[in-house]
């Protein structure tokens, strides 16, 4: 039996490639949880290689000047609302602080995904069941 082999998930900052379409640049905007909380801010969108599709935001809260900040990764598919500066998620705070930080050089990628996606409740976007994705 052939052995499964996980999608390379890369930072878009890390590439050459550009969003086809600006309005799903989210960059820099502000993350307000379900019950209206600010979470942080997105500083970086990681993307399926293969695929080139965005699977998680990166926020990065806390720190100085972005210095010390905490960086953690969430599923694209938690985002319900886009608008103006604003990205909503549908999780509290909470859900999101109680998350493995990402720290790349120290992180076991495949484990790592698998045990975010569990969290929030979702399938990883690579098996069966791929949930729906948002819209700006």
């Amino acid at each position: 039996m052939a052995e499964q082999r996980l999608p390379t998930l890369i930072d878009l900052d890390d590439t050459d490639l550009t969003l086809r379409d600006p309005a799903y640049d989210i960059g820099n905007r502000t993350v307000f949880d379900s019950e209206g909380t600010e979470i942080g801010e997105v500083d970086g969108l990681v993307i399926d290689e293969s695929e080139r599709r965005v699977r998680f935001i990166r926020i990065g809260s806390g720190g100085v000047l972005g210095i010390g900040q905490t960086k953690r990764l969430v599923p694209v598919e938690v985002i319900v609302g886009i608008e103006g500066k604003s990205v909503h998620i549908d999780r509290t705070k909470q859900h999101v602080t109680d998350s493995q930080p990402y720290d790349p050089p120290l992180v076991d990628a495949p484990t790592f995904y698998e045990t975010l996606y569990g969290q929030y409740g979702y399938p990883p976007f690579w098996g069966a069941g791929i949930s729906r994705y948002p819209t700006p």
